[in-house]
């Protein structure tokens, strides 16, 4: 493969998908089948199922998140910003009462800037009773992997960090991080703690623990000390837990598909 992400365990199925970005495709694993095609897409990126278990989708190519309905047919969740294109909406996280939190920076793109609509990378929220979306976060470079804790009271996001396309010249030369913030009664976000590290996707386990994917899958408790490490044969572009028993960590890596036996389930 090319660029393999986002990946997502679909428990009914016994399968995995995930994205092969520049071919276009969503793939498919499974224990029984073997690797195949899952479906055509845009240049897909992040994926995660909903409470119904339909697959949602970042399309980097559309510039937009979908819904895969059941009759194969796709919905367009969000698209537009105060009448603006996303950049290309990277990797998202969904709530229970069916929120959606997602990362929109430029790497969809060409050159990062061709047919940029927005005035920066930002992070967004999604609510779902009116469909409408609002920026929750400004102040980061690339924002990309996003994941929610265990009590969906802290979401995490990773920041790439220094790049010569963002609109804001002071925003350049900012170090990559993985940020930690509470969220409030509004849904509000405050900072509760950043670490220096490279981060792309990222899912946790049961105890709350993060997995994120950078030079290797580092591990950082829910108070942001580092717990561990899991070397990676290519470097990992994300990251989700799925098997039988939810201890199997799936990890997208460039080219190829890997997996891990871990001691821990992943959150459910």
């Amino acid at each position: 493969m090319s660029f393999t992400e986002g990946p997502v365990w679909l428990p009914k199925e016994e399968t995995l998908v995930f994205s092969d970005i520049p071919n276009s495709k969503l793939m498919q694993w499974s224990e029984s089948g073997g690797l195949s095609t899952y479906a055509e897409r845009e240049n897909p990126n992040g994926n995660m199922l909903d409470s119904q278990g339909r697959l949602l989708t970042c399309q980097h190519g559309a510039r937009n998140i979908v819904r895969s309905e059941a009759d194969g047919s796709l919905t367009v969740i969000a698209d537009h910003f105060e009448g603006k294109r996303f950049n290309s909406p990277n990797d998202l996280a969904l709530q229970s009462d069916g929120t959606i939190w997602f990362t929109d920076p430029p790497w969809g793109l060409e050159n990062q800037t061709e047919g940029r609509e927005l005035d920066g990378h930002w992070v967004f929220h999604l609510d779902p009773s009116s469909g409408k979306s609002r920026v929750v976060i400004r102040d980061l470079v690339m924002p990309n992997g996003i994941a929610l804790s265990p009590d969906e009271k802290a979401l995490y996001v990773a920041d790439t960090g220094g790049h010569p396309t963002h609109p804001d010249p002071s925003y350049r030369d900012r170090p990559a991080t993985l940020s930690a913030y509470s969220i409030g009664p509004a849904g509000e976000l405050s900072l509760t703690w950043r670490v220096e590290t490279v981060c792309d996707g990222m899912c946790l386990d049961e105890q709350g623990n993060i997995y994120a994917t950078g030079t290797a899958v580092t591990v950082w408790r829910p108070d942001g000390t580092q717990l561990g490490s899991i070397e990676v044969p290519e470097q990992p572009a994300n990251v989700c837990f799925g098997g039988e028993d939810g201890r199997t960590l799936f990890i997208t890596a460039r080219t190829s598909l890997y997996a891990v036996k871990l001691k821990v389930a992943g959150l459910k």
